[in-house]
């Protein structure tokens, strides 16, 4: 059963990340379209909308393409 084994532990290697699954799921992002800042909202903890960390400007929120709601 050697080639099974060496095939199976392969296959699991390649299959998902079963770490990325525990990670808690991004809605969106805030952008700064001045400076074209990105930070995914579930990178932020503060309360209401962030401000950009380079020019201080208040950033936009912009959900996935792919979410249903995109603001694209």
């Amino acid at each position: 059963m050697g080639l099974l084994d060496t095939v199976s532990d392969v296959v699991s290697e390649m299959g998902p990340d079963r770490e990325a699954s525990q990670r808690p799921q991004s809605k969106g992002a805030y952008w700064c379209d001045d400076c074209s800042v990105r930070i995914r909202d579930v990178e932020y903890d503060g309360e209401g909308t962030p401000t950009c960390p380079e020019c201080g400007q208040e950033m936009r929120f912009e959900r996935r393409p792919d979410s249903g709601g995109c603001a694209c």
